[in-house]
């Protein structure tokens, strides 16, 4: 064989390994990946109920209900088309407030019934932590 031919060879074999990594890759993820749904699109597509998936959008105004255990919450998520309702059971971050951000993980029981098993409170670039807040600013040292 010449050796052009075995180069060729070899970079054929290199390429057919690359591309079965990466299937196996994606084939190992698959039930691992959590796909991200807004209100609108849990309305309009419908979804995979039991699935792991990411709701996002705007905690409603006036939706935040406490259980009696202290612990779980219940609350709508909206895009300002549809609403979800999503009950959590956990210590929700300190940015978690209504008519803010929010990505809820976890999974739906219903159409229209979410049970998140994390909590991820969205903030905008204007976020200062509450501490700096009450520090008094530090000038320009030159």
């Amino acid at each position: 064989m010449k050796a052009k031919h075995q180069r060729l060879t070899l970079a054929l074999l290199a390429l057919a390994a690359m591309l079965g990594a990466v299937l196996l890759a994606m084939s190992a993820l698959k039930d691992q990946a959590a796909y991200f749904y807004v209100p609108a699109d849990v309305k309009r597509l419908g979804v995979p109920l039991g699935k792991p998936v990411r709701l996002g959008g705007m905690v409603a105004d006036h939706s935040i209900v406490k259980a009696a255990d202290g612990v779980t919450i219940n609350f709508i998520v909206t895009d300002g088309v549809a609403n979800i309702k999503v009950r959590y059971t956990g210590i929700t971050p300190d940015l978690f407030r209504e008519k803010s951000g929010v990505i809820a993980e976890g999974s739906f029981t219903a159409p229209d019934q979410f049970v998140a098993s994390t909590i991820l409170a969205k903030h905008d670039e204007k976020y200062m932590p509450p501490q700096m807040v009450q520090k008094p600013k530090i000038g320009r040292v030159e």
